[in-house]
């Protein structure tokens, strides 16, 4: 038995790294607008250097990106040629409220999501909306500190009430949070926190942490009443942690990894936290400050499904091994000896993908999702334009195989796989346009230059095939 007849096959994006457009139609700016690109970019997104503004000596991929702001009907239009059934995108909170604590929503902003939510269902799409992906008003970070403060969880909230209503008869399908276990690892980028002189910042992460979690749970709440039709979800970058041998030390390590991976799916999943991880932040003194109803409200509204990134496996040795290090998905671990690795060292792991959702599902007994996999890396058009990526067919045709053992014979539940991203736009990680991971060519170059006009590459019609097909033929 293959895959369900409603499989949702599609693509995945994020507004920050393909809209452009941040100083139109009253747009305000984001923490995600002012991380730079180049050798300071890691320093901003973990919060250790505080930028809140744009200055001359800086590149600010945000600014254009790939300007699907005005390229958005061109671009869905081929996402429709591909015969995506869903297209996962996420909100500019800021193009709602500019300011983050506005009381009335920006009009030109709700116009521009009802546009594109419009020609998706021109062309049979259906949107999963990321409600946050990434993305912080900068009124709210110079007034209130970021997700530090408890007021984020009444703003957030309003920006959810807003999309819920405006958008009932376009969107059911909710992401709350993009990789909400990122604020550990990039909590500048993932939750507007910069950090104080001598504060402690785990402390910080985990109060932060735990107030995305309140908002994500009366968001959950919030959806159902306004129309019992929505389905929400969390998401989380996933990626089971190998031991890097045998030895017990090793073993323990990649068990604790796990767990600290695992810990905010646990509390949206399970409704509350788990032993593990309450034995842990009280041994530290980190324990969050949490109101009193804060337990009940978690328990009783988890979400509904699952989803995660899924780029690479982690392989994890105890400290003190001198093991190599390898790259990965803002994460970074042991170097695997088994794996090929990309062109920006991530490791290559297909099988890995079918250990994760086994994982996962047998963890969570909920509907999973895979919302981005994708191989980043350079792409150059030959001499009649043509860009051939026979190496990103492999990379998908080897990660969907698995993906398809882990449904057919291994019993998972899993509602659909989003690729990232269908369309080039702006690594995340690294702020750069050479890392490119679409089925569609943007002429945008390093420096800026280009024209913008996008172009099919060969796995363009190589994925168009698999969704015709419902995953049965992978060429």
């Amino acid at each position: 038995m293959g895959l369900q007849e409603n499989f949702m096959w599609g693509g995945a994006s994020a507004a920050n790294q393909c809209e452009g457009g941040i100083f139109e139609d009253g747009r305000g700016l984001a923490n995600v607008d002012v991380c730079p690109a180049g050798k300071d970019r890691e320093d901003v997104i973990a919060g250790r250097r505080i930028m809140l503004e744009m200055d001359e000596e800086h590149v600010y991929p945000a600014v254009e990106a790939v300007d699907f702001y005005h390229h958005f009907r061109e671009d869905i239009r081929l996402l429709g040629e591909m015969g995506f059934r869903v297209y996962r995108m996420s909100i500019a909170w800021t193009r709602i409220f500019p300011e983050g604590d506005e009381t009335e929503p920006n009009e030109a902003g709700l116009r521009f999501y009802e546009e594109v939510f419009r020609e998706c269902k021109k062309y049979g799409i259906e949107p999963l909306v990321t409600i946050s992906h990434f993305d912080c008003p900068i009124g709210l970070i110079r007034k209130y500190g970021g997700w530090r403060n408890r007021k984020m969880i009444e703003f957030y909230l309003r920006l959810c009430e807003t999309l819920f209503t405006r958008y009932r008869d376009y969107v059911t399908h909710w992401l709350n949070f993009n990789e909400i276990n990122m604020i550990l690892h990039a909590p500048f980028m993932g939750a507007g926190i910069c950090f104080e002189e001598g504060e402690n910042e785990d402390a910080v992460k985990y109060q932060a942490a735990h107030h995305e979690l309140m908002a994500g749970a009366l968001a959950v709440k919030m959806a159902h009443e306004i129309n019992p039709a929505n389905k929400v979800g969390c998401m989380f970058a996933a990626g089971s942690a190998y031991p890097y041998t045998c030895r017990p030390e090793d073993v323990w390590e990649a068990l604790l990894t796990d767990q600290e991976n695992y810990f905010f799916v646990d509390v949206q999943a399970r409704g509350y936290y788990p032993p593990y991880a309450l034995k842990r932040l009280e041994n530290k003194g980190i324990m969050p400050q949490m109101e009193s109803e804060d337990e009940e409200i978690l328990r009783k509204y988890p979400v509904d499904f699952i989803s995660f990134s899924y780029y690479n496996s982690r392989c994890i040795a105890a400290p003190g091994t001198g093991s190599e290090e390898a790259e990965g998905n803002l994460f970074k671990s042991a170097k695997n000896p088994y794996l090929k690795f990309s062109e920006w060292g991530w490791p290559i792991d297909p099988l890995g993908l079918r250990i994760t959702l086994n994982q996962v599902y047998d963890r969570y007994q909920k509907p999973l999702f895979i919302v981005e996999n994708g191989l980043g890396a350079v792409d150059t058009p030959d001499e009649n334009g043509v860009v051939n990526d026979g190496y990103r067919i492999d990379y998908l045709r080897e990660h969907i195989r698995a993906m398809k053992a882990a449904v057919e014979e291994d019993g998972v539940d899993l509602m659909g796989y989003t690729t990232w991203a269908p369309i080039d736009l702006i690594s995340a990680g690294s702020g750069e346009m050479r890392k490119r991971y679409g089925f569609v060519y943007v002429d945008k170059q390093e420096d800026g230059r280009g024209t913008l006009a996008r172009r099919k590459k060969s796995s363009f019609y190589w994925y168009k095939r698999v969704i015709e097909t419902n995953g049965e033929d992978l060429g």
